[in-house]
């Protein structure tokens, strides 16, 4: 991704669902304007999710998803039915495309009530209706009736797409903790696992809101933080740290300025901070022979001190004295069943949207399990769970007085 793009979790997720040969693929190209997916008359054509961020008037950044016909069939047809509904999870605004010759069956219908279900915005695209003839548009609320192979109704689609799309977040990384020209600190730790020319995601995002709100970032590596934070000569309003080196900058930073994570900020602007907090202490219950699930948002090559596979597992055994088990899954794989877990410990979700992180944590909560993120983890862990939240006050009235 270049460092000018929209990051892929901030964009709107537009998904085209239905059976096979509705003609999905068809409306998505007539969608964006381009051959984004293969299109045939041969049932079942597309047979993996395919993910394109785009601009996309009158919506701006989003992310276009051409799904596998949800009535797939046989070994390999519930595999990519399963893929289908992982995408439903990361999905803002839902497009269903049923063929106007056919009509809705109960394929559509359980489509239908999994939007409802999970308060999915959606519309009715009913295609292929030049081949209608003599029909009358449904009237339903969602409806709309379109030619993918002429064009007709096409723009009246995405105007309506844009009339649905969800309004920006409300929440932020730092814009409502800092003041125009106040320092913020930003410990950036490079090391094996960095990706070589570049800062992480969460990095670069944290950067650009300190900027947008006309205060100075200034970024160091953990061996550079004491020396610089002496040398700046005025207090900076925060510092940021990430959770990898938490246990040392906390030691280094004066205890009257606010201190916390880029971890702990992401889990604030995907909207699971107020979960993930009670969550951590969750790891002071941890028993022997309990497992441990360790959640990623995106794949990437291990690395020798991985903090997901490596570090984490390592700093929860020494600090539980427990025989913890762990296990592992990343990208866009998360389990259904979560009953064989104790606890779930996620990553800031970076690379996921707001309403997929959201998803896994209803998930977990429906299931009793507790969950919580890499950087209030870590916090809890080194006993500066509080201290990294003091800018939340409502977070602090969760603990009890001491």
């Amino acid at each position: 991704m270049g460092l000018n793009e929209t990051p892929g979790a901030n964009r709107v997720h537009i998904g085209f669902f239905g059976r096979r040969n509705a003609g999905k693929s068809s409306v998505v190209n007539a969608v964006t304007g381009q051959e984004l997916a293969v299109v045939s008359d041969t049932r079942g054509t597309t047979t993996d999710p395919v993910l394109k961020s785009m601009e996309l008037l009158p919506l701006g950044p989003v992310v276009i998803i051409d799904t596998p016909g949800y009535d797939d069939e046989g070994d390999l047809g519930e595999l990519r039915v399963k893929k289908t509904r992982q995408v439903l999870n990361k999905t803002d605004l839902a497009v269903l495309v049923v063929d106007a010759q056919e009509g809705k069956g109960a394929c559509e219908e359980e489509l239908l009530r999994i939007f409802r279900e999970k308060e999915i915005p959606f519309l009715v695209v009913y295609n292929k209706w030049d081949l209608a003839e003599g029909q009358e548009c449904p009237a339903e609320q969602e409806a709309l009736c379109v030619s993918a192979k002429r064009g007709t109704g096409i723009e009246a689609l995405k105007e309506r797409l844009g009339a649905l799309a969800p309004k920006e977040s409300a929440l932020s990384l730092t814009a409502d903790l800092i003041r125009p020209k106040d320092y913020v600190v930003l410990v950036t730790p490079i090391d094996s696992a960095a990706p070589k020319g570049r800062i992480i995601l969460p990095q670069q995002q944290v950067i650009r809101d300190v900027i947008d709100a006309g205060a100075v970032a200034v970024v160091v590596k953990e061996t550079e933080f004491a020396e610089t934070l002496a040398a700046l000569g005025k207090d900076p309003a925060l510092v940021i740290t990430d959770s990898q080196v938490f246990g040392r900058v906390s030691e280094e930073t004066p205890k009257h300025l606010p201190l916390t994570s880029f971890s702990i900020l992401m889990a604030r602007c995907k909207g699971i901070l107020d979960h993930t907090v009670p969550g951590a202490a969750a790891i002071d219950r941890l028993k022997d022979k309990d497992t441990v699930l360790v959640a990623e948002g995106c794949t990437h090559h291990r690395q020798c001190e991985d903090i997901g596979t490596v570090k984490l597992p390592r700093w929860l055994r020494e600090y539980t004295k427990k025989d913890l088990s762990f296990a592992f899954c990343s990208g866009t794989e998360f389990p259904e069943d979560l009953s064989p877990y104790g606890l779930i410990l996620h990553c800031g979700g970076c690379m996921l949207n707001e309403r997929e992180v959201r998803y896994r944590m209803k998930c977990a909560a429906d299931q009793g399990v507790p969950m919580t993120n890499y950087g209030v983890a870590i916090a809890h862990i080194h006993g500066i769970l509080k201290r990294s939240i003091s800018m939340f006050p409502h977070l602090l009235a969760l603990f009890s007085e001491e």
